[in-house]
Formats: structure tokens, sequence, C-alpha cells
């Protein structure tokens, strides 16, 4: 999926190459001008709204490539792929929500891109837009739907998706059951595979894997996204200007943004963003109503929930996070994302203190979890921490606990279950009281975050 070299641009940045170097990255990105001729367009709000689209652009291929990675036939003008990327005010977090190509929408009137005709609003799925009307159209379409204000506007294709994959490596990608699609050519087993860029890109393009749903094909692409941040800050690639230099005017030849997208900008992100990590990622795509709503010459589209996605974009809007409860703002117990009442405990002391993991143990259930009522004793640990143990599949209910625990270190331990296992290492570990999320809140399934996608 083409955000990838999106991202990279602002890790590369971070990573400290210098303004020379950055001004020559720069020089070498093609420019559009998205925003023109726009008008009524929401308010410009908190942080920075990148509109990152991918297309299927296939200049710069080999044909080597192309038989290999089954990227033969003619390219469309048109997007594949569409994210809304959030970078909060304080650059210390990320939210990338997906937006399905098929969306029904209604097109603001424009002049068409092929005739120079001027056309009236009409009916369409919303990755016509790029089609109809070019990145300004996008853009309108997009700010239209979601009242987010957009500030940049990114557009990558095959080539710079598979080199920035190349320049890092390989990225691993897990997966927990093995994937094969004879339409793209992908092939991976269960587990973790360390993907080149011309595979990745088999991964993120398959479509004709979980009978062929878009929706799941967006899912993919946002755990790749979150293991490419994973393997951009851990990789030295970010701290060697002269690797970078050798590969920024190739990785970035491609890629195409708006006009103030430049130095000053990549450079300001560059410095905020360099304790950037994977867990300051969060992934979501709109909650939708009907994924298979049939419209006349269109065919089948998706419908998004409103009300939930409003929540959702206003969020964006108000610069916060889309896991993980707020504080309430009167003072009572914090919202988690889980009810305590559906999330199960045991408890063991290792303390030595008599008496600490009953306490424990009743306090939880006096604020709604499900304990076992039973807790045990267990070895003294070295550092004085508590831990909570749990199963990534149950990752949700581990925060839950963890903000009823404060202090408290999240242990993954694959394949453990539901139950949450609680060590009791500080013998002055306090329960603090939560609530359950409110009703009818937040999107119809809750964000991933960028440090839950490995295989554990």
């Amino acid at each position: 999926m083409r955000i990838a070299t999106g991202t990279s641009v602002l890790l590369l940045v971070a990573g400290g190459v210098g303004h020379a170097v950055v001004t020559g990255l720069s020089e070498d990105v093609r420019r559009v001008d998205p925003f023109d001729g726009l008008e009524n367009r929401p308010r410009d709000d908190n942080g920075a709204n990148f509109l990152v689209v991918g297309t299927d652009r296939r200049e710069g291929l080999t044909p080597d490539q192309k038989k290999r990675y089954n990227l033969g036939g003619s390219a469309c003008d048109c997007t594949d792929t569409m994210l809304l990327v959030h970078l909060s005010g304080k650059r210390d977090r990320a939210s990338v929500v997906s937006l399905p190509r098929d969306t029904y929408t209604q097109l603001p009137p424009h002049r068409d891109r092929a005739t120079g005709r001027q056309l009236p609003a009409r009916p369409a799925k919303l990755n016509a837009a790029y089609t109809a009307g070019g990145p300004a159209l996008t853009v309108r379409a997009v700010e239209k739907m979601t009242k987010v204000h957009v500030d940049h506007y990114l557009e990558i294709d095959f080539t710079s998706f598979m080199k920035t994959v190349d320049v890092l490596g390989g990225v691993p990608v897990c997966t927990e059951k093995p994937l094969k699609d004879s339409y793209s050519g992908l092939e991976m087993p269960q587990g973790t595979t360390k993907l080149n860029g011309g595979q990745a890109l088999q991964y993120v393009r398959a479509r004709h894997l979980d009978g062929g749903s878009d929706l799941s094909r967006m899912k993919r692409q946002q755990r790749f996204i979150a293991s490419l941040i994973s393997r951009a800050t851990e990789t030295g690639v970010l701290m060697n200007p002269v690797r970078f230099e050798k590969v920024a005017s190739s990785l970035l030849g491609s890629v195409r943004a708006d006009q103030e997208f430049g130095t000053e900008q990549m450079m300001a992100l560059g410095r905020a963003m360099r304790g950037f990590s994977p867990a300051s990622s969060e992934f979501v795509s709109v909650p939708l109503a009907d994924p298979d709503h049939r419209v006349p010459r269109l065919g089948s589209t998706v419908t998004w929930d409103r009300e939930k996605a409003d929540k959702l974009f206003a969020a964006l809007r108000e610069d916060r996070p889309l896991s993980g409860p707020a504080e309430p703002r009167r003072g009572g117990p914090p919202r988690v994302e889980v009810a305590p009442r559906n999330v199960g405990v045991e408890v063991a002391n290792a303390t030595g203190r008599q008496g600490l993991g009953s306490r424990i143990d009743r306090e939880l259930r006096r604020t709604g979890f499900s304990t076992t009522r039973t807790p045990s004793n267990a070895r003294r640990t070295q550092d004085g921490r508590t831990t909570i143990s749990y199963d990534p599949g149950w990752n949700r209910s581990a925060r839950a606990l963890a903000a009823a625990l404060p202090g408290a270190e999240l242990v993954r331990a694959p394949r453990q279950g539901p139950r949450m296992k609680v060590t009791v290492g500080d013998p002055d570990q306090r329960v603090r009281p939560v609530r359950g999320p409110a009703p009818g809140s937040g999107p119809a399934e809750a964000p991933m975050r960028g440090d839950e996608v490995d295989c554990g």
C-alpha cells in the first residue's frame, strides 16, 4: 500500500539527515496543486492532516518486476488506496484512518478532468473522484465527507512503494494463517515472513483473499504500515546519511505532493518525531452501515455509519487519540475500551507481604473485574514492578486492566488465552476505579495500535 513512502519520508527526516539532504529531497518530489479552487473548507484544526492516496502508476518498473510480481496489464488513472493520516499537535501520535475506495458519495460539482466540461454533483464511488477531477476533487470529496481539513496531500505509486521497502532491507509481516492468491502471486506461510518490495506489494494488493473483501485488504494494509514503522525505527537506515543520500532521489522520484510540503515542513516534522515508535501509531477503518449497498450503474458500494463515523472524525479534529480512553472532564473514573465485567483476572502476590494478593483481587472485583477470588503466591520479582501477562489477542482487555493498576507493565504471552494474569511486585500497588465505554461511543471496532501487529 502506497502510504509506505509517505510514512518513510517523515521517518527518514526524523533520522537527522540534515537540512541540505532534505532540501534535495524536497526538490526531487513532483508537485501538484490539490487545493486549487477549493472553497468553504473545514476549519483548520489541531495537529496536521495528510491525505495519502495510492495510485497504480507503474513507471519505473522493469519488465522482470512486472512479470515476477504480476503487475502486467494497463494502469488505471485512479486511486487504489486512500488514507487520512492525523499527526497530533505534539507530534507524538499518528492516527491512520482507512477510507474505503468503494464508499458511496456525492461528488461535488467539478470540471471534468478529461474533457474540461463543467459537471453537476453526481453519485459515485469515492475513488472515482481522482479519475474525474484529479487531486483537487479528491480532496474536496474527502473533506466534504469527513469535515476534516486536509493540510497536505501525498500521492504514491508502485515504484516508490517497492523502493521504500527494499531500502529498509525488507519488512517482517505476521499472518495468522497461510495466504495464497494466484491473481497477485502472493504466497506466505503462517507466522512471520520478511517481505521485499515486490512481495510487500503483492501482500497489500491481494484482492482474492478472505472472500475478496476490500475491508480485509485494508486491514492487511494497516498491519503492513505498522510493521513498516517498526522496521524503520529499529534499523540504522534512518541514522546513516550516506546511505540515505544514495537512495533518496530514486526513492522519492515517483512521489507527488502539494506545493507547501517542502524542506521546512519536513525538517519540523523530523525534529518533532524523533521519539516516534510503533506504539505511537493507531489504525482504524471508517465504521460501516452497509458493506454491500447496491446502487444502479455503480454496483456494490459501502455506506458509512454516520453517527460513529462522525465521532471518529471529531476525535481527529479535536486531536484526541482513537485508541485508549480519555479522562473524563469532571475527574471521575477513566473510561476503558472493554467493560471490566468482561475481563477475567487471576492475581498472584510476588511481594511476600501477607494479604496483598487478596486485597488487590478484592479491589479489582469491586471496580468490576471478573477475578478468580483465589489469589496465589509467586516468586519475588527483581525490579519490584507489577506485571500483567496477556495474550495479544486480548490486548484491549489488557489495556483496560492496566488502566486500573497504575505503574503495571504489560507483558505479552501468546496462547495464554483470555484471562489476564496479574503478578503484584510493588508492595504499594494500588487499584484505580475505571468505567466501561459509554453506550454507543467509539467506532465499530477498536483501533489497532502499531505495536500490536507481530506474532508475539
